[in-house]
């Protein structure tokens, strides 16, 4: 199996100029390594958890397989409006303004151990807001998990005091 970065398409000046996007749709679809990419994340784990918590939207595809594959409960932390019932929403900034992140009051219970997934770390804060989100339902964040870190952003930065496990690390765009 090759280096899973080695499926990871790099798109140029997306989705505006200056940024190198980088593009997970040339990982998932090849079923190896989509498979190998899940392997090593349930492998990153590395203990129990009883919910994993996927962010909007990448972070459904690998949180809900993961959460199959361990046979525990997911947990979608979706935009603002598309949870239909009682939510809990946290605010996150972004480079012009804010933006935030929902999720079910009844998702997670307290003392619960729970993954935060999602495709991408960059610059932390949306991981950073879901995590506000499973500790005041009462959740305990066992780690934050993910396939890609761009760590030339410095995203652990706000992800303090949790383990942070990612898979390809990008020094610089």
């Amino acid at each position: 199996m090759q280096k899973l970065e080695t499926f990871i398409r790099n798109v140029p000046d997306f989705p505006k100029k200056g940024i190198g996007f980088k593009d997970i749709t040339t990982l998932l679809k090849n079923p190896e390594a989509f498979r190998a990419s899940l392997d090593a994340m349930q492998k990153a784990l590395q203990g129990e958890v009883d919910v994993i918590v996927g962010i909007e939207s990448r972070g459904f595809i690998f949180g809900a397989a993961l959460a199959d594959r361990l046979g525990v409960a997911f947990v979608p932390a979706r935009k603002p409006g598309k949870l239909p019932a009682e939510s809990l929403r946290a605010e996150y900034e972004l480079e012009y303004g804010t933006d935030a992140l929902e999720i079910h009051r009844d998702a997670i219970t307290k003392g619960l151990s729970v993954a935060i997934v999602d495709d991408l770390l960059a610059t932390g804060g949306t991981a950073a807001a879901t995590c506000r989100l499973v500790e005041e339902l009462g959740g305990v964040l066992h780690c934050y998990l993910f396939l890609i870190e761009l760590s030339f952003l410095n995203g652990r930065e706000k992800l303090k005091g949790h383990r942070v496990e990612s898979l390809i690390q990008y020094a610089g765009e």
